[in-house]
């Protein structure tokens, strides 16, 4: 489902021009609830997040407006952040696992029961061996060991890719009937319908017993690279940080706004609008 703009978000002809959040007219979020955001280079740099993220995570808790996080990045490297960081959520490897904080620390679940993520398991494997094996200076993720759905091949964080390169892991990805994405810094491939924006509609459901699909309206979302871009369609209310200009000449669906500082900083400008729309007054 992709949502008409609201007069007070964009006008059809902005889905290659994203405003300045600057320009955010004062009662545009009035009706938001909550936010939905990425976290590779949107919360975080060069893996670790940003103080200025941390802060506004922190303040939006306070204000009682929750957030959940989702990303390509696996289980085992998310499962830290998703016990320390003021989160409801944090959804893993591109909406195939759940982590939950809760009283008892933070639960785990999956999108896929355990005998089809064991049937995908070699099925991944043989796809990884492959693009090793084709692609010149290909090579996983250094997060690999943590992951339980999927695959990742580093083009940005350690390894660096050439766009050639990067598009042929996602034709082999993709030829062997995978879903593959690209994010700042990893191709990711799975097999699966799962996506982030079922990610956001499992999580909505998964905790407040509410359906996305009736008041995406009412979230932000917020993101900075390519494979943003189908939240970026599906949310009105979407916003990428300043990095991911980066990506200009690969964009098909930019966000509604765009905000002036990157990463961090972007994410707390995206708060203290947030905010102000909830009468609030940061510190």
């Amino acid at each position: 489902m992709i949502v008409s703009q609201t007069p007070e978000s964009i006008d059809p002809d902005q889905a290659r021009r994203p405003r300045p959040l600057s320009e955010l007219p004062p009662r545009a979020w009035a009706g938001v609830v909550g936010l939905m955001t990425d976290i590779d280079d949107t919360l975080t740099r060069d893996g670790a997040i940003e103080p200025a993220a941390l802060h506004a995570l922190q303040a939006l808790r306070e204000a009682g407006v929750p957030v959940i996080a989702i990303t390509g990045r696996p289980h085992g490297w998310s499962l830290p952040f998703a016990a320390q960081w003021p989160l409801a959520a944090l959804v893993a490897e591109n909406g195939a696992v759940a982590l939950i904080p809760d009283a008892g620390g933070v639960r785990t679940e999956f999108v896929q029961d355990e005998a089809t993520r064991a049937r995908n398991a070699e099925r991944l494997a043989q796809v990884a061996r492959q693009v090793l094996l084709q692609v010149p200076g290909a090579a996983l993720a250094a997060d690999s060991g943590g992951r339980l759905t999927d695959i990742a091949i580093d083009h940005s964080e350690f390894h660096q890719l050439p766009p050639a390169a990067i598009a042929e892991v996602v034709a082999l990805m993709r030829a062997a009937g995978m879903t593959a994405t690209v994010s700042s810094i990893h191709v990711n491939g799975w097999f699966g319908e799962h996506s982030k924006w079922t990610a956001a509609q499992w999580m909505l459901q998964r905790l407040f017993g509410r359906r996305l699909d009736d008041e995406v309206e009412r979230w932000v979302y917020v993101g900075d690279s390519t494979n943003d871009q189908p939240m970026f369609q599906h949310f009105v209310h979407s916003v990428g940080v300043a990095n991911l200009r980066r990506f200009a000449a690969e964009l098909q669906h930019w966000p509604a706004w765009i905000t002036q500082g990157e990463r961090g900083d972007g994410v707390a400008e995206v708060a203290r609008a947030l905010l102000a729309a909830r009468g609030v007054i940061e510190d």
